[in-house]
């Protein structure tokens, strides 16, 4: 069964799609989520012009849900994207040399691991203080650790092979032998990582925000709405339900399309 062809995938392919739509051209659909109508505080969804409301300072829910799309799918894009080159090139590195440089580079990875990594993401953001580019390097920091295992440990059982041992015997440089030889080989458990490591990046983003170590107003967050939401639940339940209910949606969509990915490339998991 072909997996573009599997039922259960339409529907996560479909969120995700949204998402990512409104994430890259939000900026082109006239949206407003810092324009404020004092006449309009807390206004519930169907009493106002707005879809989903206003929140306490009389801004679009609905506007800020879509511009707090786009902060998690550019902190998600960034950190995902840095995460994946920094981890493969010190995996594949350290598994391709071994040695010293691999004990080494085996002996930080437990150093990484050895801290639960949302905390060790807080500390840093605590550190280089709030915004979004600093959310996408402290969660960067953290991330690459579970790319270079991943990538070290295909490696090692990779790099003995016939078609490896031939590249060396014919003279070919160990960067040749690492980029054609290897990476094309751990592509696919790499990309189905990558995907289950975009729904904990956004997560990760905003739990952040959600502290104040991430997006600052007049931003809009998911993270920062639910905040924001927290002190209104009973009097205006929408200005949270509508954050959370996205940041569902998005991470089960994820994760959904992720499980279909791992099984379309029959990638085993290694535990």
């Amino acid at each position: 069964m072909t997996f573009f062809k599997v039922p259960r995938t339409w529907l996560p392919a479909s969120i995700i799609g949204l998402w990512c739509f409104y994430a890259v051209f939000g900026t082109v659909l006239s949206l407003e989520p810092n324009h404020i109508e004092l006449d309009r505080i807390l206004v519930s969804p169907g009493e106002g012009t707005a879809w989903l409301g206003f929140d306490d300072l009389g801004r679009p829910v609905w506007d800020r849900l879509l511009a707090g799309a786009g902060t998690s799918f550019f902190v998600a894009f960034w950190v995902v994207g840095l995460s994946v080159i920094i981890g493969t090139f010190i995996g594949v590195v350290s598994a391709y040399l071994g040695g010293v440089w691999d004990t080494i580079i085996v002996r930080i990875i437990d150093i990484f691991l050895a801290f639960p990594g949302i905390l060790l993401a807080i500390a840093l953001a605590g550190i280089l203080g709030p915004g979004v580019s600093n959310i996408v390097i402290a969660l960067s920091v953290v991330g690459w650790v579970g790319y270079a295992r991943l990538s070290r440990a295909q490696v090692l059982s990779l790099k003995n092979r016939d078609h490896v041992q031939a590249a060396i015997a014919l003279g070919s440089s160990s960067r040749y032998i690492m980029m054609k030889h290897l990476v094309p080989l751990i592509a696919a458990p790499l990309i189905v990582e990558a995907t289950f490591g975009i729904a904990a990046v956004v997560i990760g983003e905003a739990g952040l925000s959600y502290l104040g170590l991430g997006v600052q107003p007049p931003a809009a967050s998911w993270g920062t709405m639910i905040r924001d939401g927290a002190d209104y639940l009973l009097v205006a339940p929408h200005m949270v339900l509508a954050p959370s209910i996205a940041l569902l949606l998005v991470i089960l969509a994820i994760n959904l399309l992720g499980d279909s990915l791992r099984d379309y490339l029959d990638v085993k998991s290694d535990g």
